[in-house]
């Protein structure tokens, strides 16, 4: 019997997982604050996310423990939501640890999230786990954080990877949904300075990235990005012409500063120059089946 946990499991990437993995493993557990349930071959636990209370003895046997847990980034950075978004990441992480090393079987693989964005803003240098440059703000200190509450508690009995992972799209949910709607309403033109880098990956080879490690037993840092950065501006017109869209107003940086505060989020998510690359995947022989955002988007529009 194989058995996959995924904590905090039942969002977009959530969902992009079981549907990967539900012929795969023969129990599919997702932790989750809803209450325990069953649907088909997948079981809902009741958890939250801090305290071992109820659910630590699912992770019993597991061959793989995938965490997902975190705030949405996707919000104002207000003190509280920066506190919330810092210890929703530090508290799942650290009662998963406690989790795993109460076990007497514990799994056997623990791949747990990260972000892509604990790099610099670089226009000059794409960033590869090697030779990636860390900065210091809000965002890439959450992420050295995250990464360092996973790793600094030794689990002798179960593999650790940490999962780097850019903007992912997908038919279902994540950041292409909304940009559709913009792009067909005629909003789909530059944003900012129009170079700033985007990483991304297709949903399909995210999952499949994930199955990778998995079975090529890969730990540390690993990137989930697609081989090829690209600038906003190119985005976004690679994305008007897949959806047959002919006009794109740009958005000036101080539309979107005012946009993001009425709309309740961060331009940063935007702005911010994200310019990674998967050596690690690519050196350990991954084969994208989405590699460039043209084939990504054909898949995704039609």
């Amino acid at each position: 019997m194989k058995k996959i946990i995924i904590a905090a499991g039942t969002g977009f990437l959530g969902q992009v997982l079981v549907n990967h993995f539900e012929n795969k493993f023969d129990e599919i557990i997702i932790l989750t604050r809803e209450q325990n349930s069953v649907s088909g071959k997948v079981k809902f636990v009741n958890w939250d996310a801090k305290t071992l209370a109820g659910w630590g003895t699912i992770l019993e046997n597991a061959d793989v423990l995938i965490n997902l847990a975190g705030k949405s980034v996707d919000c104002r950075y207000t003190e509280k939501n920066k506190k919330e978004i810092l210890l929703s990441r530090i508290q799942s992480t650290k009662v998963l640890n406690k989790a795993v090393l109460a076990c007497r079987n514990p799994p056997k693989h623990w791949l747990n999230s990260s972000t892509s964005t604990i790099y610099r803003f670089s226009l000059d240098k794409q960033m590869s786990e090697e030779n990636g440059e860390i900065g210091n703000d809000f965002s890439m200190n959450v992420a050295q954080s995250w990464e360092k509450s996973f790793f600094k508690t030794e689990t002798p009995n179960t593999l650790k990877t940490a999962l780097r992972t850019s903007i992912v799209l997908g038919r279902n949910g994540g950041a292409f949904i909304p940009l559709k709607r913009l792009t067909q309403l005629g909003l789909g033109g530059k944003q900012g300075k129009e170079n700033q880098f985007i990483s991304w990956i297709h949903a399909e080879d995210f999952a499949r990235a994930i199955d990778f490690i998995i079975e090529k037993q890969m730990t540390g840092v690993i990137n989930i990005v697609s081989p090829q950065p690209i600038s906003n501006q190119d985005f976004m017109a690679t994305l008007r012409k897949q959806l047959n869209v002919f006009i794109g107003l740009p958005t000036p940086e101080f539309l979107l500063t005012i946009g993001a505060k009425l709309i309740g989020t961060e331009p940063e998510l935007v702005l911010k120059s994200r310019n990674v690359i998967p050596t690690r995947l690519l050196e350990n022989g991954f084969v994208f089946e989405h590699k460039t955002l043209d084939t990504a988007l054909k898949n995704l529009t039609k």
